[in-house]
């Protein structure tokens, strides 16, 4: 396998202590053992409680701290090496550019502490104010700025040069609607650049919407890896299936059938009416719907519910005392 052939980034068995204390040393374990493949050209979220260990991966793969032991890669290149952090754009979760500072003049002056070459640097600074959503405000001081546009204006500092990986960590956070859909479009066009987007957030209907692949950290353990819909689909059988019906009925009909079954119904436009069901298996499921038609209800309309992002999240941080249980919802999640 090639260099451009490897993996955006690639984590074997990362393990990261902390120790404090002089005479009785406490010492806490912030990773441990995570494995962990990113496809080049794809959007990856890390999704984790407080404490999980995003921070420290993410500040390991930057090189700004040590990992205790195993190993990362980020295109090709050990992480924390300077042929690694050339081709790596990072967004803080909280930048703070100089107050005084127009944003163009915080563009170059950032980009001249990360060395950009000078006519680089004019050129890029022109094409990013206006790729971001800026033109015409670049030349008001950062001060000034809604958080939003800070939040655009360091997603222009950090594609100055034009890296291969993009890390992002809490992109989103404190932003409107209006805010969090443009930063979505920023990185679906970074992802149809050909860039390779790492994002941490706790945002799970924007990582949702975002992101090819996701990750769950838990405690410093991977208990979960794939799409979205893969998560989901593994952890179906663990969440409860909710069953959606549009039916047309008497209130006789609708009192019997809540006889039989746990349901919530809403009443509808022209005497229809939505019930929603819960079931644990498909068997269940078959059965709400065989006694549905045993009383002669007209189904206008049927869907099964699936699982949001944010219900399989919660389902496996609330197993996280369960050491042994993960998910590898990707079949083909090692990257050959």
């Amino acid at each position: 396998m090639t260099a451009f052939d490897s993996p955006a980034i690639d984590v074997r068995q990362l393990r990261k202590t902390y120790r404090e204390g002089w005479f009785f040393r406490r010492s806490f374990a912030a990773l441990q053992g995570v494995d962990l493949k990113v496809r080049r050209g794809e959007v990856f979220g890390l999704l984790g409680p407080n404490g999980a260990g995003k921070t420290t991966l993410i500040k390991i793969l930057l090189g700004i701290i040590r990992a205790s032991s195993g190993d990362a890669h980020l295109l090709g290149q050990p992480a924390g090496s300077k042929a690694a952090r050339m081709r790596i754009g990072y967004l803080p979760e909280n930048l703070n550019f100089p107050s005084h500072h127009t944003g163009m003049r915080a563009l170059h002056f950032l980009g001249r502490l990360s060395n950009v070459d000078s006519h680089l640097l004019r050129s890029r600074s022109q094409e990013l104010i206006e790729l971001v959503g800026l033109k015409g405000r670049e030349q008001e001081l950062v001060r000034k700025y809604s958080k939003g546009m800070r939040q655009r204006l360091g997603i222009a500092q950090a594609m100055l040069h034009d890296p291969d990986l993009m890390i992002m960590d809490e992109p989103t956070d404190g932003l409107d609607p209006i805010g969090r859909s443009q930063i979505r479009q920023l990185i679906t066009y970074l992802k149809h650049q050909g860039k390779t987007v790492f994002l941490n957030s706790h945002i799970l209907q924007e990582v949702e919407l975002v992101c090819d692949r996701v990750a769950i950290l838990v405690r410093g353990n991977l208990r979960g890896i794939g799409t979205p819909h893969e998560l989901t689909e593994q952890l179906h059988g663990a969440l409860e299936m909710r069953l959606m019906i549009e039916i047309e009925c008497t209130a006789e009909q609708l009192n019997q059938l809540s006889t039989c079954f746990e349901l919530s119904c809403e009443p509808l436009p022209d005497g229809r009416r939505k019930i929603v069901a819960t079931a644990t298996t498909q068997s269940q499921v078959d059965h709400i719907i065989d006694r549905v038609r045993q009383l002669g209800i007209s189904i206008l309309r049927l869907e099964k519910i699936r699982p949001s992002l944010e219900e399989v999240f919660l389902s496996v941080v609330g197993n996280a005392e369960s050491p042994h249980v993960a998910v590898d919802a990707s079949a083909d999640s090692a990257v050959s």
